[in-house]
């Protein structure tokens, strides 16, 4: 899958930074494994034959739970792109439904980082960049967001 900023990209014009969904989407799947893979050695530890199956079945619903749980979290880190060019700022977002962002570097007021504790120790955030005349766009949870605050306000 070819990236959007690439088919955007108008003539003089380049990709200075890239950046992306964090990959902290994937972590209620990471749980749902964890816990498919716990419900699995319990069953492996357990003799009677029906509690066995009991716990197996569990692990297979888990399992499940987990795959679809994996899919979601890499489609969305897959059709999420945000990108500075050396003229503009890029977010895109989805695949079929496709949400665009773009506001020119000129037209940047100020770019504000939102990070909790957590978002602090993984490298994640909320960044919001306020424009002159077009308002205001939150891009939620990327990874690295004060090198992307630094490559929007360092001119």
């Amino acid at each position: 899958m070819a990236r959007y900023i690439d088919d955007i990209l108008q003539p003089g014009e380049k990709v200075l930074y890239s950046t992306n969904a964090h990959w902290i989407f994937y972590l209620p799947a990471i749980a749902a494994w964890i816990a498919a893979l716990a419900l699995f050695l319990l069953s492996r530890g357990v003799e009677a034959s029906g509690v066995a199956t009991m716990w197996l079945v569990l692990a297979a619903a888990a399992a499940l739970v987990a795959l679809l749980a994996t899919a979601k979290a890499w489609f969305r880190v897959s059709t999420t792109e945000t990108d500075v060019t050396n003229l503009r700022v890029v977010h895109k977002t989805g695949f079929i439904k496709r949400r665009t962002f773009e506001m020119s570097l000129d037209k940047v007021e100020s770019v504000d980082v939102d990070q909790t504790i957590l978002g602090r120790i993984l490298n994640y955030g909320n960044v919001t960049v306020r424009g002159v005349g077009e308002g205001v766009e939150t891009i939620s949870t990327i990874a690295s967001p004060l090198d992307f605050r630094n490559h929007i306000t360092a001119r």
